[in-house]
């Protein structure tokens, strides 16, 4: 009797759905966010500034990370390709590093790009 009832349900599950499997799926046309941007970003445990800006010519953001230290370029690398892959680069894509990393003035210097 279980078992009867159990089949019912089910088929009556499957038959409401049948109608409704209807899905659209769009690929927008979304852009890369170029507008300069300045944020603070807490990363293990500190808080650090990211700075960056969009150069339309080399098709590249510069950006600057403050309050690490000389040792800390895997860090400074870290934080801001992450980063640039949240505020900037659209869906699906990464961020990845063009050149080498510079240390300043207690600012890490570097460029990236979204791919």
């Amino acid at each position: 009797m279980i078992r009867i009832i159990v089949i019912v349900c089910a088929a009556a599950l499957l038959s409401s759905c049948a109608g409704k499997s209807t899905v659209n799926v769009t690929h927008g046309s979304a852009q890369v966010q170029t507008k300069p941007r300045s944020e603070p970003i807490f990363y293990n445990g500190k808080t650090y500034k990211l700075d960056y800006s969009y150069v339309e010519s080399a098709r590249v953001f510069d950006m600057r990370v403050s309050g690490m230290g000389p040792k800390q370029q895997k860090d400074a690398v870290a934080l801001a390709t992450s980063s640039l892959r949240y505020f900037a680069c659209t869906d699906g894509q990464s961020s990845q590093m063009t050149g080498k990393p510079n240390y300043a003035g207690g600012v890490w210097r570097l460029q990236a790009r979204c791919v």
